[in-house]
């Protein structure tokens, strides 16, 4: 492994732990967007995203906890998120599609469009970051 990558693992984790910690205090401080993007089919709705927010917290605490001190934790935060991006997926293609005002006001396609393409970056991210996947920092090869 190179330099680069050994210092752009713990970047790309700490800045995804990151992200997560302020996505989760937000679900749980202001949900009023949050709920105003769920589909109606979600059971709950004030539920699922106090939990949603619980979850992103305790992954990005997962994230940052060494392998050293609790085995599989930081795999399992990976895990975690990745399947959460997932899941909230719908939420954020109902926004998309559906164009729901958060706040009385509206975001077109510029804001869409690339959320929705990042969402899979998202998946990815938290896999690497958990330490589930390798790529693109594999391991050299003698």
């Amino acid at each position: 492994m190179t330099a680069a990558q050994r210092f752009a693992r713990p970047l790309f984790r700490s800045l995804l732990a990151i992200i997560y910690l302020i996505a989760g205090i937000a679900h749980i401080r202001s949900p009023g967007g949050f709920l105003a993007i769920t589909p109606d089919w979600v059971p709950f709705p004030e539920r699922v995203i106090l939990f949603t927010g619980i979850a992103e917290i305790a992954g990005a605490i997962g994230l940052m906890i060494p392998p050293t001190i609790v085995p599989r934790v930081r795999y399992a935060a990976g895990v975690g998120l990745a399947l959460y991006a997932l899941c909230v997926y719908p939420a954020n293609i109902n926004h998309a599609i559906n164009n729901v005002a958060i706040n009385g006001a509206t975001v077109g396609w510029l804001y869409h469009g690339p959320r929705l393409a990042f969402q899979p970056v998202f998946i990815w991210w938290a896999l690497i970051a958990g330490g589930v996947i390798n790529w693109p920092f594999r391991k050299n090869r003698p």
